[in-house]
């Protein structure tokens, strides 16, 4: 998967907590939301130095690019633990400090499950190619 199909798949999937999303897919969106969110704080920090109400301005901005990045992220973590043929409720592992997120982290950086398991089929599985027309 490449970056753009990862941002792309992370926003029309945002309500998709059932199927797969492979580790390339997790950490091309992982990195979309990490420059969008410091380049979000850079403009609350340009806006901040311009006065009180263009700080406000800039604290909406990075108010609105986190509640908008919250749902697909929250989407794209629970089909990645999918794709380990994990449930998404471990994601809820990362409220014990420290040990949790580095839980998250190594089954993130896991490898998926080969063929379908019982959330789907395998998002890296060749298609078989389409055949050909008979003449």
């Amino acid at each position: 998967m490449t970056f753009g199909e990862a941002i792309s798949n992370g926003f029309s999937n945002y309500t998709n907590f059932r199927d797969r999303t492979p580790r390339s897919g997790f950490w091309w969106w992982f990195l979309f939301t990490q420059i969008v969110n410091i380049v979000a704080q850079v403009l609350m920090g340009v806006f901040a130095a311009m006065g009180q109400t263009a700080a406000l301005i800039g604290a909406i901005i990075v108010l609105v690019v986190i509640l908008g990045l919250l749902i697909p992220g929250i989407a794209v973590s629970v089909r990645r633990l999918h794709d380990l043929d994990k449930s998404g409720w471990w994601l809820l592992i990362c409220l014990i400090p420290l040990v949790g997120a580095i839980i998250l982290i190594v089954w993130f950086c896991t490898k998926g499950t080969e063929g379908p398991n019982r959330f789907g089929t395998d998002p890296l599985a060749a298609t078989p190619p389409a055949p050909m027309p008979t003449v």
